[in-house]
């Protein structure tokens, strides 16, 4: 098995609710893969803090209390993506939040004769979100881990934001729903299952 995964491009899109642990998932997989992440929150200070003229744009929009433009985005994410013309793989992180988002990494990826393979998202029920954030809160000291109400609305954000993107990619056969509830390992252990699967199935 690891002689196919050895050639096979592994992009992947990781989703997962406030709380649901895909911040420590996504770094196990980084380490077993090999893969490049990619953070747009990561980007963005990167691109701003070294005033690229990219960060610059950024900058821009920001002051006017606008939203980035998503061409200012793909841009960032091609940079990154150029950076690393050795990589493995690239998992992303908080990126594709829109359709209009989604066709536009698939496009990049094309362009450099690839794809994304697969978005995993992780499925918390509402209420075991909301303990585990309450419960992290209570050390965190972050006002808004304490209050359920902002936690609801950050679920329901959430959820509103990632499910046509998650049926965009469902669409081409390539969306998967892991459980995340269980031990880091047990969540861990079904990720890979799913990665590995559809590693096979994209050389095949």
């Amino acid at each position: 098995m690891y002689r196919i995964l050895e050639h096979t491009m592994i992009n992947l899109v990781l989703f997962g609710p406030p709380g649901s642990g895909k911040g420590t998932q996504a770094q196990k997989i980084i380490e077993k893969y090999g893969l490049v992440h990619i953070s747009t929150g990561d980007l963005f200070r990167y691109e701003m803090s070294h005033d690229t003229p990219l960060g610059q744009q950024a900058k821009a929009y920001i002051a006017k209390g606008e939203l980035v433009p998503d061409s200012v985005t793909i841009g960032m994410l091609r940079n990154k993506v150029e950076a690393h013309p050795d990589a493995k793989g690239f998992i992303f992180d908080g990126f594709p939040r829109t359709i209009a988002q989604a066709e536009a990494l698939d496009a990049l990826l094309l362009e450099k004769g690839t794809a994304v393979m697969a978005l995993i998202a992780l499925q918390v029920h509402d209420q075991e979100i909301v303990k585990r954030i309450k419960l992290r809160g209570a050390t965190s000291g972050r006002t808004d881990d304490s209050d359920e109400e902002i936690i609801r609305n950050r679920i329901s954000v959430y959820k509103n934001e990632t499910s046509p993107v998650f049926d965009y990619y469902a669409s081409k056969g390539k969306s998967h729903s892991v459980n995340g509830i269980g031990s880091i390992d047990e969540i861990f252990g079904r990720l890979v299952d799913v990665i590995d699967q559809t590693a096979v199935a994209a050389r095949a």
